[in-house]
Order: C-alpha cells, then structure tokens, then sequence
C-alpha cells in the first residue's frame, strides 16, 4: 500500500488524484484550503446565475485531454436552448445527451471574444479586416503597417515583454493593443516583465501568423496549423468548469480517495531530502499527515515558507515570487448599450463575445465575460437578461481589494457607463463579487532567480509539483492536468519524474491543432 498526499483540489490535484486511485494500492488524501472544488476553474452559483471564475475554454492539441474531458462529460447530441430558439447550426455528436434534458452534458461553443478599444470592437487577435481598417483609420493602419515592417527589419533583443510584442506586431499595435491591457493585467509595465510571459501565452502568434491564418483559409490549406488565439470552437461544460471538477471529485471518493476541505498546509518536514509529512490546520486545529509520495499544486512560494532546512537563497527567491490576484463582479442587467453589429444571431440580440477586452486605460475593469454566450444555462432566463463577469487584476491588500462590496459595484457599473457598455437606463438586477487570491503567478520580481527554486525542490525525492501555482507557470487547464497525469505515472512507476517540469515549454503554443 502506497500513501499519496496531494496538497489543492484544482485541475491539476484533482486529476492526478483521479488518476491515482485507479490504482487499487494506491491511499490517496487531497488536501484544500477552501470550501470548493476547481480552483480558479470553479463555477460560483449566486441566485440561479453562475459565475466562471477567469473563463475557460476546454480546448488543447493533446487528444489524451480532450477524450478525458469527453469521456468525463459526453458531447452534446442535440442543440443547446439558444442554438435550437435561434435555428442556429450546432455540431452535434450521434448518440450524446441532449443537452435540454441531460446535465452531464459537453457543449460545442464557438469562440467570439473582441477587444474593445475607444468604443470600437476590434477583432482577438487583431486581424487584417476592412473593419479593423475603418476602425483604426486609415492613417493609424498606415503607420502600423510600415511599424511592423521596421520591427520585422530592426529587431529588438528579447530582454522583457515590450520588445517581445513590438518584434512580432510592431510598436504603434504594440501601443494600442498590449501596453495598457499588460499593464492592468500586472500592475506593471511590460519593459519591467520578463519575456517568457510572452513566450508562455502568445508563442507562434504575430501578424505572420495572422496572415498565414487568412491565407489558409483562403486556399483552404489541409493541415494548417491554427494558433490558440485563432481557434473557432471549444468545448464548455453545461453549468461551467466546475461541473466539470465536482464530477471529479466525486469520482475520486467513490474509488476510495479523500479530499479534505477547509484544510490549509502551514508546514511541510523534511528529513534526508524526502518529505515526511506536512500539518494543516482544520478550524483552528493543527492535523499531520504521513505519506510515502506528495503532490504539491499550493504556490511554490507558500510551499517554501513551511518547509524546513531550506537554503536561505532559495528562500529568499521563494519569498520575492509574485503573484496578480483577482476579483469578479457578477451584474446581471436587462440591457447593454453597445449592440449586435455582426451577422451571428444571440438571444434577445447581444454582442455575440465570450470575452470582452477592454483595452482602454482610463478604466481598472480588464476584460468582460458574457457568460449567457458560454453557456445559456449560466443564465436565470438567458433570453431575458444578460449576466456578465467583470475582471479586475489587482493586489491583495491594494485599495480595490479593500473597497466594500457596494463601492466596488458602483465603481464597475461607472466605468461600464464611461465606455458606453452599459446605458444610462440600464437597469441593474442583481450583483455579486468573488474574490481570488494568488490567480497568476507573475514574471517579474525575484522570478529571473526562478531555477534556484526548481532545482531545490525538484531535488526532494519524493515530490511532484504540479499546475500553475504548483509550477510558478501560466499554465492554461489542459497543461495543469497534463503536469498532474505525468506525477500519477512517476508516483506509479511508469514514467520520469523529470519530465513534468517539460509542459508548456515548446516552441510552438501548446494550443496548436491541425484543422
């Protein structure tokens, strides 16, 4: 019998534990702090409404994720409520559940997410359209042309995130539309950012490979090769991500796991470089578990803390890693002022966008969710009212952390009038905030040091860390599970412990697929 501690019940503890008791030697105990399930990937419901936390396309190049995923949750059969009111075209597959009768239910949703820049929508990427043109200008397009020729001509060494975006998109779009958003994202300039960020969430994606993109489609290239930003379609769960994990979770204690909630590692013993146990505390009691094998997914920089006998370099690296934390208001409204202007059809006539990105930099709010577009079964009577999820990047402790409840809702529906998203007469129906802490591990900071940190832990026999905090990595979901699936297999026997740290580190997105 093997004893197995993970440590955080998000994408990445959860499916390893999954993957973990279908082996019947296997003891597993997940330990999470909070209340819930998922993670960041959690679906908060508030009044018959649900809220994605941070937004989650299931998409990935990896098919081993995508057939977990739909063998976890069958793809849909039958068109969802809005595609069957709209007589919208649904790709559906033979045979899966309907997803008007069904709740364990994938749903196929195309992906429409904007930027939103001086009133003015502006498709995500930047694309070369007649629209972005009338948008821009044509003497704005003018000079953004011969910037991105001058940038392909004279490039910039790649020493932070500025010169990153202006090699690949010139500095005039560089200026429009990365600068400011980075900015409010980090809270930081992007010269002060270290350009793996970059090289982690925009790899292969330039006016190159726009262009080739358009090209491909024009001559309808076979096999063309499709950047994250591009796709036009993923899977979404019918009630959210947290669907998704709940499931799992509940997968895990039936083959015989345990997860513990409210239970919050505060120190971890390690003797003769293995890890013997860690103690969590339980409303206000101290508990310690044994283990032959840990999985870590908490950031590395509270793992660090708690541990013993760590060199005070790789302390002092730990202790200086950031992190953005993050907050969500829910509004639920009867209108918007800005209006359908393209030819996809959306009950009661919305903006077709799962995501929003506000680009203007007059206003805190980052990026807007419609959540009735990711799934209209988010929605308390999704052809009445609209539920949106407003994103705002800010710093535990900061002053829009510490505002009430009220003062935060008055300050979004102000700066969603201020950009003219919202109306005058725009009725507000209900609200709610959520907060998150430590959402992005950040590059700046001590993070230049980060292999001090990597190497020391990575020297400890016997753990694995695991997901985006577990990591100090942006990682999306599927490259999460995909660090977790490669721990079980190192835990088990049938793989290398050295290759979970290789995720997300190629050259090319990790979001590729031949299409």
């Amino acid at each position: 019998m093997k004893k197995i501690l993970i440590i955080g019940a998000g994408p990445a503890g959860l499916t390893a534990g999954l993957e973990l008791i279908k082996n019947t030697e296997n003891e597993v105990v997940i330990l999470e702090e909070s209340q819930v399930l998922g993670g960041i990937s959690q679906t908060v419901k508030y009044n018959g409404n649900r809220m994605d936390i941070g937004g989650h396309r299931f998409f990935s190049k990896d098919e081993e994720i995508m057939d977990k995923w739909t063998e976890l949750m069958p793809l849909q059969g039958a068109p969802s409520y809005d595609d069957k009111v709209l007589s919208r075209e649904a790709r559906i597959e033979e045979g899966g559940p309907d997803p008007e009768k069904d709740d364990v239910v994938m749903l196929r949703r195309h992906r429409i997410s904007r930027i939103y820049y001086k009133k003015h929508f502006f498709d995500y990427p930047v694309s070369l359209k007649w629209s972005t043109i009338k948008n821009m200008g044509f003497f704005t397009t003018v000079r953004a042309g011969f910037s991105y020729l001058w940038a392909c001509v004279f490039k910039k060494k790649e020493t932070n995130l500025e010169n990153f975006y202006i090699n690949r998109f010139g500095k005039v779009l560089y200026s429009m539309f990365f600068k400011g958003y980075t900015a409010k994202l980090w809270g930081r300039q992007p010269s002060e950012i270290s350009a793996d960020w970059g090289a982690q969430r925009v790899k292969g994606l330039s006016i190159r490979a726009m262009l080739k993109d358009i090209f491909g489609k024009i001559f309808k290239k076979k096999n063309r090769q499709v950047e994250t930003s591009l796709i036009e379609e993923f899977l979404y769960p019918k009630y959210g991500p947290g669907q998704l994990w709940e499931l799992v979770g509940e997968k895990i204690e039936n083959g015989g796991g345990k997860i513990l909630k409210k239970h919050k590692v505060t120190s971890v013993n390690v003797e003769n470089g293995k890890i013997v146990s860690v103690t969590a505390t339980f409303e206000g009691k101290e508990r310690v578990f044994y283990a032959d094998e840990f999985i870590s997914s908490m950031p590395i920089k509270d793992l660090v803390s708690g541990m013993n006998g760590v060199d005070d370099e790789v302390k002092r690296v730990a202790k200086g890693l950031p992190y953005r934390d993050f907050v969500t208001i829910g509004l639920k409204v009867d209108k918007l002022k800005i209006t359908n202007q393209t030819k996809i059809k959306t009950l009661n006539n919305i903006v077709p966008d799962c995501w929003i990105y506000v680009q203007d930099t007059g206003v805190k709010l980052g990026r807007i969710q419609i959540f009735n577009n990711w799934s209209p079964y988010m929605v308390d009577e999704p052809d009445k009212y609209v539920w949106m999820g407003l994103e705002y990047f800010c710093a535990e402790g900061d002053d829009f952390w510490n505002m009430s409840d009220e003062e935060a809702f008055d300050l979004a529906v102000s700066e969603l009038k201020r950009i003219g998203v919202l109306a005058e007469d725009s009725v507000i129906y209900d609200r709610h905030r959520e907060k998150v802490k430590k959402a992005y591990p950040a590059y700046f900071d001590t993070y230049a040091e980060f292999d001090k940190v990597k190497n020391y832990l990575d020297g400890i026999e016997n753990l694995y860390c695991v997901g985006r905090n577990g990591q100090h990595r942006y990682n999306n979901m599927d490259h999460s599970m995909l660090t977790a699936m490669l721990a079980a297999r190192a835990v088990n026997g049938e793989g290398e412990k050295s290759g979970i740290w290789d995720v997300n580190t190629e050259k090319s997105y990790h979001e590729t697929k031949k299409a």
